[in-house]
């Protein structure tokens, strides 16, 4: 394919980085206080007024939710299914300001698949945690640290919600996220010295990032009904670095109560040669799909990807 037929499609995928906040720093300020001086409970109260707004004012994140609770629920999605995904959204960054200054006893979390993590971390050798986005990164870490004793670095496109990450750093300085930033010459390089420490790398893969390597492409395989587009960055970075998979999933479950999800999804640390290697990404591509899809027909309000991922739209 060419560059001029290339552009189209790295513009679709890339919109969703290029779209304006809808954040606001000081509603989200104002929120923290509350939430903080009144306790979670009053906050979350506030939280249904600012699901209403975001629910009737932004048509577009309005019309690619429908989309995807339609396909996820299998009926035709109504404006209480978005209401709900939408207020689970909001849920979930409300508690990230306790997550973050770590209250982890306001939480029920359960943690499945923690003796995975335990043989990766004793082996030394670190690992790939990757999820997508669905329910609270920021109780996986949190409750990681507190159980098997964790060290999780997102690497990630740190200017994306940069008006969040700013407001709640400001109100936790002392618990702020390892972050490896995406698209840097020095990114590889410290990604692997991470690992090499004993640390676990977090990845998103259900989003095409701007900055990725060259060498990345797009997979298209079966999500939902529909083909859609998976970025292969991630598992060409885990089979470069020969390193473990491991699918992750913070599920929110209402209230006060988390799912912690980890299960092995592929394993690179072998060494493999160049068709070998191709045939296992793509496998690893459709297991992390299905695992994904699996996992949106069973918590279909966790999925917090309000953009075109099929990218109808252009069609």
């Amino acid at each position: 394919m060419n560059s001029a037929a290339q552009a189209p499609a790295a513009a679709g995928a890339n919109s969703w980085a290029r779209a304006p906040e809808r954040s606001n720093a000081f509603a989200l300020r104002v929120m923290t206080w509350i939430a903080l001086t009144f306790g979670r409970r009053v906050a979350r109260w506030v939280l249904h007024p600012i699901t209403l707004y975001f629910v009737l004012f932004a048509p577009t994140a309005r019309r690619h939710s429908r989309r995807f609770l339609g396909r996820a629920l299998g009926r035709p999605a109504r404006l209480v299914d978005c209401y709900r995904q939408v207020h689970a959204f909001t849920a979930t960054i409300l508690d990230r300001v306790y997550l973050l200054r770590g209250r982890l006893d306001q939480f029920e979390v359960t943690v499945r698949g923690g003796e995975l993590i335990e043989q990766t971390l004793a082996e030394g050798r670190g690992a790939f945690l990757l999820g997508a986005h669905v329910g609270s990164f920021e109780v996986l870490r949190t409750a990681g640290q507190a159980h098997v004793g964790m060290r999780v670095a997102m690497v990630m496109y740190p200017d994306n919600a940069r008006m969040i990450n700013a407001a709640l750093s400001a109100i936790a300085p002392d618990s702020k996220p390892d972050i490896i930033a995406l698209g840097r010459v020095e990114s590889m390089l410290a990604v692997r010295d991470w690992l090499d420490g004993g640390g676990l790398a977090g990845m998103l893969a259900d989003r095409q990032l701007p900055g990725e390597s060259e060498r990345a492409g797009e997979v298209r395989v079966p999500f939902l009904g529909h083909d859609a587009p998976f970025s292969d960055g991630p598992f060409r970075l885990a089979a470069l670095l020969r390193r473990r998979l491991v699918f992750m999933a913070g599920v929110y479950l209402g209230g006060n109560r988390y799912d912690v999800r980890l299960e092995p999804l592929a394993d690179f640390s072998g060494r493999l040669s160049g068709p070998e290697r191709e045939a296992r990404i793509r496998e690893a591509i459709v297991a992390y799909a299905a695992r994904l899809e699996a996992l949106c027909r069973e918590h279909p309000y966790n999925w917090f990807n309000f953009h075109d991922f099929w990218r109808e739209d252009a069609s």
